[in-house]
């Protein structure tokens, strides 16, 4: 993992003392609440419901064991014992009194962890795929790469105040697990014909009011170049981008109003003019970086463990998580192991200070004291050596983090909706909670299959529903709770936006609405078929009707 150097660690503690001085004048009523709000957005706070809300910064999505029981001592001291996972790969608090921010942060700080740019109109947190340096299908470790834009975009001049919020993510493998489709820059790490590292660059994606899938505007650009290129695209959406209507204001609109075409030719007019003033990346800059992530020191391990399939033999349980929450690894005799925060009623994204502890011990002795925070709101624990996943499964079943359901239909990604949220229509969680009851049986989910349900309360999606294969929105119908529904999203490497299947459907009728799908999808679907691949098939009216039938 990266560690911070002198000058993160003064910038990290001069903006603490900062905030500290801020909240002490808004206490005071030196402040209004109109002037503390840009101060406090700044640093990560918002103003929800009930209570303020501190969003955490989980660079590229990588957790030390230290760093989490950080977070499970704020939980516990600070809020009200939990923490709740986002589809950035940040962790929020929703009940942190305003007086104890600054003693958060402080404290965040002692770990190398920070609020800086988890809000505001400028380059935020950036995403990863959550195997990276694991993966057995990646080109490289995109993490570094990660670490590379955040120093370079933390407090830049330039780009602090953009037309509106700004995402990137990255991804190093044609498996799509980042949804760099779907951000305002997605960049996706692949090889050229002569072996040669580089990005395809992928712009103007986005979802809320007005949903788009991002458009390659180079398809390979040298790893040097990185940096060069990306401020040639934030320097055209800064000078270009619209200010005088917020809903209009990202990239993705500006993009679709140009053309693709004509928006890469800004861009690489742009960079023509500015790639040799010294800011691309030396090999030696990106060597040091990249050493920060190099890979822990793996033993050398037979392909598969005596003891583990013997436990698998006799442990249905073990053999199904097995199945279901462990993905293959780069190194022979290892795993990756997925921790699901979607326990079946739970709270999608959820996890109380006592299972972060348990994370943490798990991660320390088992995984070379790495975790990662995915998109869907999840947890990995990136190696883990094959002969010690019964004990690890033993001690996450403990811990109540053992739910075989990762890309099930019970792994549901939910935004904090009404229950939370000022901006929200309509609740989420409850649908949620409802939807995985629905459908408890793990068995039956696993005969399913893939099947991706995301749920948001409010037009601006930050549940994604657009790229659920069934997406829920969250719409208020004259003070009533109402839910819209959307098929055949996808963030992965095939993203598309799902459409509208048709009237609103109330609070009783929308769990009922998703059995029924799912009803259909098993009478339609022909062997080893997705959700969304029989709905490819066959197109939207077969579903929408089986939707709507006797309704």
């Amino acid at each position: 993992m990266y560690r911070y150097d002198e000058f993160d660690a003064t910038l990290v503690k001069e903006r603490v003392d900062q905030f500290r001085n801020q909240v002490e004048r808004r206490l005071s009523g030196a402040l209004t609440e109109e002037q503390f709000k840009p101060l406090r957005l700044m640093n990560g706070l918002y103003l929800q419901l009930h209570a303020y809300m501190l969003r955490v910064a989980i660079p590229y999505g990588s957790l030390s064991s230290k760093q989490m029981r950080k977070l499970a001592h704020i939980a516990r001291n600070y809020d009200k014992g939990y923490g709740h996972f986002t589809t950035r790969q940040n962790l929020q608090f929703n009940w942190p009194a305003l007086v104890d921010v600054p003693d958060i942060l402080d404290e965040l700080a002692e770990v190398e962890m920070h609020a800086i740019q988890t809000s505001g109109n400028c380059i935020r947190n950036v995403t990863s795929d959550q195997y990276g340096g694991a993966a057995a299908d990646e080109v490289a470790d995109p993490r570094p790469y990660g670490e590379m834009i955040r120093q370079w975009s933390t407090f830049h001049p330039e780009f602090s105040f953009l037309p509106r919020k700004f995402k990137i993510a990255i991804t190093a493998s044609d498996n799509d697990r980042a949804a760099v489709r779907v951000h305002d820059i997605g960049l996706r790490l692949h090889k050229n014909d002569v072996g040669k590292v580089g990005f395809e660059v992928i712009v103007g994606g986005g979802l809320g009011r007005t949903p788009y899938v991002g458009h390659t505007i180079r398809s390979f650009l040298p790893e040097e170049n990185l940096l060069s290129y990306l401020e040639a695209v934030l320097r055209v959406y800064n000078l270009s981008g619209r200010r005088d209507n917020k809903y209009k204001a990202r990239i993705k609109i500006l993009l679709n109003a140009e053309g693709p075409e004509e928006f890469a030719r800004l861009v690489e007019a742009e960079w023509a003019q500015i790639k040799d003033n010294g800011i691309d990346l030396l090999r030696a800059e990106i060597s040091r970086i990249q050493n920060y992530f190099a890979p822990p020191p793996f033993e050398k391990l037979a392909v598969e463990s005596v003891e583990m399939n013997e436990q698998r033999a006799v442990d249905g349980d073990f053999d199904r998580w097995l199945r279901v929450n462990t993905v293959a690894h780069k190194i022979s005799g290892y795993a990756i192991v997925n921790v699901s925060l979607k326990a079946i009623g739970g709270i999608p994204g959820d996890i109380t200070d006592a299972q972060m502890e348990a994370v943490a011990d798990i991660a320390e002795r088992y995984s070379h004291d790495e975790i990662r925070a995915t998109h869907e709101q999840n947890l990995v624990l990136p190696h883990v050596k094959k002969g010690d996943l019964y004990i690890v499964y033993k001690r996450l079943k403990a811990a109540c983090l053992d739910t075989a359901n990762i890309g099930l239909v019970s792994d549901i990604i939910a935004c904090p909706g009404l229950d939370y949220c000022a901006l929200a229509n309509t609740r989420s969680i409850p649908i949620a909670q409802r939807i995985s009851e629905r459908f408890a049986n793990l068995g039956l989910q696993e005969e399913l299959g893939e099947l991706k349900i995301k749920i948001s309360g409010c037009i601006n999606a930050c549940g994604h529903h657009h790229v659920g294969h069934i997406g829920i929105l969250g719409v208020d119908k004259k003070g009533e709770e109402f839910y819209q529904v959307t098929l055949g999203g996808s963030g992965g490497a095939d993203a598309s936006i799902g459409e509208i299947a048709g009237r609103g459907l109330s609070s009783n009728e929308v769990v009922d609405a998703v059995e029924k799908l799912v009803a259909f999808y098993r009478h339609a679907k022909i062997p080893n078929e997705r959700f969304l691949d029989t709905y490819r098939r066959i197109g939207a009216e077969p579903f929408k009707e089986a939707l709507y039938a006797a309704a």
